[in-house]
């Protein structure tokens, strides 16, 4: 049974890859991405952005731009880490939208090690309030879909917890008429956060936006060092104009965006949910590894229902550093596990 199962699945991706690439025409090629300049670069904040090169990508994501509020940068206090870090605990968790429970587990990470440092990559974290877009013609936006409790909108997360916030909604949570909610990554931190970026990936089905910060501090021995880190949400599928057909060559186009803008040598750790249905041999996962060869998976267990491994951490560390990453245990409230990269920084 088990070998019938892997045979179908292998001729499953086999299939999807062959007609994907015939609707996309070669598109996976399109993926160049490029410095944005204009009015949504949030200079005020910040915030600096890379958006696709492509004209067409271009006009799309206007329409969803259009339907969400500005990036949200909220700096926590400014030193809980009065000895110095020699250690990060870095969590990617797709959230389901406030579904799942990030208090209960910062507190939990926090009281395991409160020597650590901790930083939370979220997914599919939701802000609403009067900075959403009430109105608009043409406006582009996601079907709305329920989020959690008010005191899960990250503005209120962050603020309880007192952590660093920085959060760029990916799309509008539903019409305007439906909610007064967006939706987009988020990077929270017990340390301050620097060097913002956006990075508005390759556009396919939906508009997604990666993010990414510098965290720094120094060593119990008094070093300094820093760290980048990303979190991303790929697309899981394509529209009706590519007969909803071809996600994995989608998710290769907007995976080889993002290793685009991110790349160089500088000390990063790069997480999300990257909706690989194909798991460790899905394209999305192999382009993005190859960016990153420090990157090593001991855990290899599912981390969607159970079901499927769609979320992914990478990493590239300076000489001397290490990372561990684990699946937790339980997901959380979620439909997602969190993924906890216990990393050790080197003296």
């Amino acid at each position: 049974m088990i070998n019938s199962l892997r045979f179908f699945h292998a001729r499953l991706r086999e299939v999807c890859v062959l007609v994907g690439l015939v609707v996309a025409g070669g598109c996976a090629g399109g993926y160049r991405v490029m410095p944005a300049v204009g009015e949504y670069s949030n200079p005020a904040l910040g915030v600096s952005w890379i958006t696709p090169a492509q004209t067409g990508d271009g006009f799309t994501l206007a329409r969803w731009r259009a339907a969400v509020g500005p990036p949200v940068v909220a700096p926590g206090p400014i030193d809980l880490h009065g000895r110095g870090v020699d250690g990060l605990t870095i969590v990617s968790w797709n959230t389901a939208l406030g579904a799942g429970d990030v208090t209960a587990l910062f507190q939990g990470l926090r009281a395991r090690h409160p020597e650590r440092a901790i930083v939370l990559l979220l997914q599919e974290a939701f802000r609403g309030g009067g900075d959403v877009p009430s109105a608009g013609g043409g406006l582009a936006f996601a079907g709305h879909l329920r989020c959690g409790s008010s005191d899960r909108e990250i503005k209120t997360l962050a603020r309880s917890l007192g952590l660093s916030l920085y959060y760029v909604p990916s799309m509008r949570n539903g019409g305007p008429r439906q909610s007064d909610e967006d939706r987009g990554n988020a990077i929270l931190s017990t340390l301050p956060l620097e060097n913002l970026t956006a990075i508005e990936l390759p556009f396919e089905r939906q508009r997604r936006v990666a993010v990414a910060a510098t965290v720094r501090s120094v060593t119990s021995a008094g070093t300094p060092w820093q760290l980048r880190v990303g979190s991303v949400h790929l697309d899981n599928r394509v529209g009706m104009n590519k007969a909803w057909i071809g996600s994995e060559v989608a998710r290769t186009r907007q995976a080889r965006g993002l290793r685009e803008a991110l790349g160089g040598s500088d000390p990063l750790v790069l997480a999300g949910d990257f909706n690989t249905w194909f798991g460790f041999a899905d394209a999305a996962f192999r382009e993005t590894a190859q960016a990153f060869p420090q990157t090593i998976v001991t855990d290899r267990r599912r981390t969607f229902l159970g079901v499927m491994r769609l979320d992914h951490v990478f990493y590239r560390l300076p000489d001397g550093w290490r990372a561990d990453v684990r699946r937790a245990e339980s997901a959380g409230g979620s439909d997602h596990y969190p993924l906890i990269t216990m990393v050790n920084v080197g003296s």
